[in-house]
């Protein structure tokens, strides 16, 4: 699997499934999960309730239609929230894996994913970079290539050069 880093913003990307990162309701949010909702329309937050009427857990993944946007499917994660206490990395890691699944299993083959839980929810960023990059790197899938949507310069320069060791 091809894995990238780019700046930009995730609704954007043209691939097969884009990421988001979620709460557990799945209901929209702010953030990652209010743009995709906002730029896919209420066809994903109609499919979000119809799929999910109880959300996910954390660590968790599911998907649906991506409405307007150019990505068929969007895959909702729901990454820990450390400033709320969840600080168990292996909930971080099960985000990737589990997106990474769910891809397959709808027969994505591109995929465009955020940094998870790096934003409001207060993952220390080098952390959740090492997550992100590790767990992309070693989880094996049908997935051909993985792109990571860095919104700024410094996350994405962060990005790239934990790609480069």
């Amino acid at each position: 699997m091809e894995l990238t880093v780019v700046q930009g913003d995730i609704t954007q990307q043209q691939v097969d499934a884009v990421v988001n990162a979620a709460n557990r309701a799945m209901r929209g949010g702010g953030g990652v999960d209010g743009a995709i909702h906002r730029a896919g329309g209420p066809t994903v937050l109609d499919d979000c309730i119809r799929r999910f009427p109880d959300g996910l857990a954390t660590g968790d993944a599911g998907w649906t239609t991506g409405g307007d946007l150019a990505a068929q499917w969007v895959i909702h994660v729901v990454g820990p929230n450390y400033s709320a206490g969840e600080r168990d990395r292996s909930l971080l890691t099960s985000c990737y894996a589990r997106a990474l699944a769910v891809a397959d299993h709808v027969g994505a083959r591109t995929i465009a994913f955020p940094l998870i839980s790096a934003g409001i929810f207060g993952w220390p960023k080098d952390d959740a970079v090492d997550a992100a990059v590790e767990t992309l790197r070693t989880t094996r899938t049908e997935v051909t290539l993985t792109r990571l949507v860095a919104l700024d310069r410094a996350t994405h320069d962060q990005i790239a050069a934990r790609l480069e060791r």
